[in-house]
């Protein structure tokens, strides 16, 4: 496939193989961008703001209604490709799309929607003859930064916002999974001014950087590493931020909780796309008097998935995305075995695969729950009550989700009072729709996404007094 740049798709002769994290074999190849493509890509971006700034918002929303509807007739074609690169089972990669489909409608929506407000200036001095109000206007040129395990809502929950707001959009997907945002950007590019999108592919720190550090860019919005999130932070100067940098979320089992439902929860929450989700269940904090209930029904639920092919409809697991990131989460886990973890099912590594994972006896201090896991892995720590439960959910430094199954309203509010995380959910967990806000306290990052919360932040407040 081809980089997008003011228009126009452009080879290389370097390229970088996009593998299938299942077989091993090569999907295609993409080109290895420099950083003078990184410059021209800016600059188009740039030369095209005023382009879009001339259009109407009811313009802007009929070409993402446009958008909307050549990418709903391409969704299996779309998931399929995903699942080569990325590895998610079909299912999951099918929902994504229809996920991406809802951030679309939902910008096109929102576009329409961009208010200012009247400003009652004659409460200070000096106002009693002014009329004052606010409009909001583009920011200008948004760099986009995403990682590979959602490489198209991701991506959408950028640029579609972007676009929303009559900004124009630079663009790097991620190197291990590029292959369906890229197609995306090509797809948008087609209704979109020349410009108005642009698509890199290449080594992240060279391209990353330039993105970042361009006087000619005006914010970035970036998912991915704290690490990475930092950095950026050190070198966007007084550029807009939004870092969305991942969590470590705990799912809290009280002594009142149904604990099918919350088995269920734990399921869905650790495994789901082989554990690989930034709000994915990350430590499971069971009271003692519930944990030997909640522990079998978990292992005996954790045994029944189906590992292997994710092209197969019937496929529950299938591999992280490459050998590394499953020699990752095998090292954890053995760390984790040899102070002290209790191995209940899976810990077995083959290839890329990592089989589900059930670990007892974790303590809070062991790095499996200490750091983000990426993987499908199930620690289980034990406390008495929910003082200590919520003690130690906050006993991190990240802040995205927490879910809380109880049947008491006062466990729900001394939750919600405190439990350090920008979404607390009650008898639920991994939970995420397109419009509502998202993000996380502490190193989980900074800003919200959601398609409104998305526009608002792309956006800049101008006051006008008559």
């Amino acid at each position: 496939m081809k980089m997008l740049i003011g228009g126009s798709l452009e080879d290389k002769e370097n390229k970088l193989n996009v593998t299938n994290p299942y077989d091993n074999s090569i999907i295609d190849t993409v080109p290895l961008g420099s950083l003078q493509d990184t410059k021209r890509a800016i600059l188009a971006a740039y030369d095209a703001k005023k382009v879009m700034e001339s259009l109407s918002s009811r313009r802007i929303s009929q070409l993402l209604y446009d958008i909307y509807q050549e990418l709903s007739g391409k969704l299996d074609e779309f998931a399929r490709l995903m699942t080569l690169e990325t590895g998610k089972p079909i299912r999951d990669s099918k929902v994504e799309m229809t996920r991406s489909l809802d951030t679309i409608l939902l910008s096109a929506e929102e576009s329409k929607r961009i208010y200012g407000e009247t400003v009652p200036v004659d409460a200070g001095l000096a106002g009693e003859d002014a009329i004052g109000f606010t409009i909001r206007i583009p920011v200008g040129v948004v760099s986009a930064i995403t990682p590979f395990n959602y490489p198209v809502n991701l991506a959408l929950h950028k640029i579609a916002p972007a676009i929303a707001a009559k900004n124009t959009v630079v663009f790097k997907p991620s190197s291990q999974a590029p292959l369906t945002a890229m197609k995306l950007a090509e797809l948008m590019d087609s209704h979109l001014p020349d410009g108005a999108v642009n698509c890199l592919t290449g080594k992240g720190e060279l391209i990353g950087d330039e993105m970042v550090k361009s006087n000619l860019v005006d914010k970035v919005s970036f998912t991915g590493s704290v690490a990475t999130g930092l950095s950026i932070a050190e070198k966007a100067s007084m550029k807009k931020l939004t870092l969305e940098l991942g969590g470590n979320d705990p799912l809290i089992v009280l002594e009142d909780a149904d604990i099918d439902d919350a088995v269920n929860a734990a399921v869905k929450g650790a495994y789901s796309i082989s554990g690989q989700v930034c709000i994915a269940v990350k430590r499971i904090i069971l009271d003692n008097s519930v944990a030997d209930e909640f522990i079998e029904k978990l292992v005996g639920s954790t045994r029944k998935l189906r590992m292997g092919d994710p092209l197969d409809d019937k496929t529950d697991i299938g591999p992280l995305i490459d050998v590394n990131a499953a020699l990752n989460v095998e090292k954890v886990v053995n760390d984790a075995l040899g102070n002290g973890a209790e191995l209940l099912c899976g810990g077995k590594r083959d290839g890329a695969f990592y089989a589900p994972t059930v670990l007892d006896r974790v303590k809070p201090d062991m790095e499996i729950v200490r750091d983000e896991t990426f993987g499908p892995v199930a620690p289980i720590i034990r406390v008495d009550g929910s003082r200590e439960a919520f003690s130690v959910a906050n006993d991190t430094r990240y802040g995205l989700q927490a879910g809380v199954f109880t049947s008491s309203i006062e466990n729900v509010k001394n939750a919600v009072k405190t439990i350090e995380a920008g979404t607390v959910l009650i008898n639920k967990s991994t939970f995420r729709t397109d419009n509502m806000p998202f993000g996380g306290f502490k190193m989980s990052g900074l800003g919200k996404e959601g398609v409104k919360y998305a526009v608002e932040d792309m956006t800049r407040v101008k006051l006008v007094i008559l």
